[in-house]
């Protein structure tokens, strides 16, 4: 009987092992998975900005800024 005992002990350790690594893996996941949305996120914000800087829209125009402090 003391082997069918340890036997049932060991399967409810590994049971208990498996399920707090199920647990653990869904976490991971989860913030895999956030951290793919916001660098997706972030390469949009890259690639808007790029082809805003490609097409001038961040040159300033002389005539209406304002004169440095100094003058």
């Amino acid at each position: 009987m003391s082997s069918q005992n340890e036997l049932s002990e060991r399967l409810e350790t590994l049971e208990t092992r498996i399920a707090f690594q199920d647990q653990t893996i869904e976490e991971l996941n989860s913030t895999i998975t956030a951290q793919w949305r916001q660098i997706d996120l972030l390469t949009r914000k890259l690639e808007l900005l790029e082809e805003q800087v490609r097409s001038g829209s961040y040159i300033a125009d002389p005539s209406t800024e304002a004169p440095p402090p100094h003058y």
